[in-house]
């Protein structure tokens, strides 16, 4: 009988504590401080890539020696680990763009 008590106690607290913990959480992202610059092939970076991410985080990558095949490399994980639904006819205009670009 006592271990019963304590069982339904036990789940009772983890219960309570379970739904304080899911409680929703009010948060202020904050503001962007970076653009994409404009030039060729802009819109394709813009309409893609910020479907998930900030212009900060592409202006945040470390330099490169060989920018082309960085970006290249970049966009095919962005598609092929991350689900990215860029149009095959994008992938070239947006490593472009970002090779001449950051």
């Amino acid at each position: 009988m006592q271990r019963t008590v304590l069982v339904a106690t036990t789940l009772a607290v983890a219960a309570m504590v379970g739904s304080a913990l899911a409680a929703p959480v009010d948060y202020k992202t904050p503001d962007e401080v970076a653009a994409f610059k404009p030039g060729p092939n802009f819109e394709a970076v813009q309409g893609n890539c910020t479907a998930c991410h900030s212009s900060d985080y592409i202006a945040t990558q470390p330099p490169m020696k060989d920018k082309k095949g960085f970006w290249q490399a970049e966009v095919t994980k962005m598609i092929k680990v991350y689900g990215a639904p860029i149009n095959d006819a994008d992938v070239g205009k947006i490593v472009d763009y970002l090779a001449a670009t950051y």
